[in-house]
């Protein structure tokens, strides 16, 4: 694509393309926007070194295409919200502006970067939602898409888990890091007590023994509880026993009872195995005894969707403004440079988004419409605004503040908590509204109506 609007002359047209999905994911009332930093970062680094030159070279590429490539850098300019914020279907979530071959080449980066972060900061936001005031620990590690869980990591932590198993991702994002021993640690010894007891020599601090090798109940809480009071003896304290198979509820009700029994009312009961945010919050219902949990497969793989259906589509060439047809009604894109306003209540709550022209004045928009059904619309006048995009990225610099993981975390739950209960439901949400301006419907059908001459 972009050796042939090279070679056609057309590398100065200058180009706007949008990103956004059209449903949510998990058949969810929203999902959260993460991947915006790494983005940056890959942006930055986006060359075509000698090796690529040559690569590409060998499979057939234009000479004076490859002379363009080996000076390339980004220098279009990106519109984004913030990292970590709620955002919905078909709303212009990112904005490329540039010339048409650096944003076709941007393409695809964007599409993966963004596609997959927001799915798995998604996930854990609804697994969060779940366990409430618990813990989840991101567990997903083994069963990850390859390198792919290196971004999962980090996206997992904006959308509300407390720590990954995964050390290089702790490491590379300042993530807090987690885990317990294996199965195999307690095969390898002679016995159950003593390989506890070696564990809790060689990990005396944040020590969490997996209790089911043999037998939860008859075996392992029996034999953690002698371990555990014989690090009391030495002035050390158990952390934690995890629960790895069977009923989870009904092992982490017996096990408490035990553990308390015992005076150990401060270790704390990990579950694992297979965990989503449908079976946490049963455990829950069922009064399950459990204080965190460890998620894997589910979570870093976005179970059950597995992706998010993001697309990148142009809507403005030199100015003109743009459509895609299509049989299908709600896959008709939006022409034109657009801009996202979201409207508050007046407790403070999204009320409603708008998708609207870039160059409209707020304080004239007192009516959003249905995207399809025209008599559908909502009363914005007097409602507190705000534009939700701005320019993060501008001639080869990133312009928006680079912020810790942990923060936007902690702006991805303040939003969340700006959201009404009926859309955070996981059995049929509540629609959020995203309405159209007028002057964008207006623009919308005289393109159609010009489309509809041509034939």
């Amino acid at each position: 694509m972009a050796e042939g609007y090279f070679l056609a002359g057309r590398g100065t047209d200058s180009v706007n393309f949008d990103y956004f999905f059209r449903k949510n994911p998990f058949g969810g009332g929203f999902t959260i926007f993460a991947g915006l930093q790494d983005l940056f970062e890959m942006i930055e680094d986006f060359r075509f070194n000698s090796e690529a030159i040559d690569f590409l070279h060998k499979r057939g590429f234009h000479s004076s295409f490859l002379d363009y490539l080996k000076d390339f850098k980004f220098k279009g300019t990106l519109h984004a919200p913030q990292e970590g914020e709620v955002v919905f279907p078909n709303e212009p979530t990112i904005t490329v502006e540039g010339n048409i071959i650096e944003a076709q080449l941007l393409e695809t980066l964007l599409l993966n970067t963004i596609n997959y972060q927001s799915l798995i900061a998604t996930k854990a936001n609804r697994l969060r939602h779940s366990a409430g005031d618990r813990g989840v620990m991101e567990f997903g590690m083994r069963r990850a898409q390859g390198w792919a869980v290196i971004h999962g990591s980090r996206a997992a932590v904006i959308g509300g888990v407390d720590s990954t198993s995964n050390v290089l991702s702790a490491y590379l994002y300042g993530l807090e890091s987690s885990g317990t021993q294996a199965h195999s640690w307690i095969q390898s010894f002679k016995d159950e007590i003593t390989a506890f007891r070696v564990y809790a020599e060689t990990r005396p601090k944040n020590c969490v023994l997996l209790v089911d090798t043999y037998h939860t109940l008859n075996s392992g809480v029996p034999n953690a509880i002698v371990v555990a009071k014989e690090m009391e003896k030495k002035g050390e304290r158990l952390s934690g026993i995890r629960l790895d198979s069977g009923d989870l509820a009904y092992l982490s009700k017996k096990a408490r009872i035990m553990l308390d029994d015992a005076g150990l009312r401060g270790v704390k009961i990990i579950a694992s195995n297979q965990l989503d945010e449908y079976i946490i919050k049963s455990l829950i219902d069922q009064g399950a005894k459990i204080d965190a949990f460890g998620v894997g497969t589910s979570l870093i793989t976005g179970r059950e969707d597995g992706a998010l259906d993001g697309v990148y589509k142009l809507s403005q060439v030199n100015q003109r403004p743009t459509i895609k047809l299509s049989e299908d009604v709600y896959k008709l894109t939006l022409p034109g440079k657009k801009k996202i306003v979201r409207y508050y209540n007046g407790e403070n709550k999204l009320y409603a988004d708008a998708i609207v022209l870039a160059e409209e004045n707020l304080s004239e928009i007192d009516t959003i419409y249905h995207p399809q059904y025209a008599d559908k619309k909502s009363d914005v006048s007097g409602l507190k605004s705000e534009v939700l995009v701005s320019k993060v990225f501008e001639n080869g610099k990133v312009l928006a503040p680079k912020k810790e993981v942990r923060e936007i975390s902690e702006y991805r739950k303040y939003r969340v908590s700006q959201l009404s209960e009926e859309h955070k439901r996981f059995e049929f949400p509540h629609i959020y509204k995203v309405g159209l301006s007028d002057a964008l419907i207006k623009l919308r059908e005289k393109l159609l109506a010009d489309i509809k001459k041509k034939k």
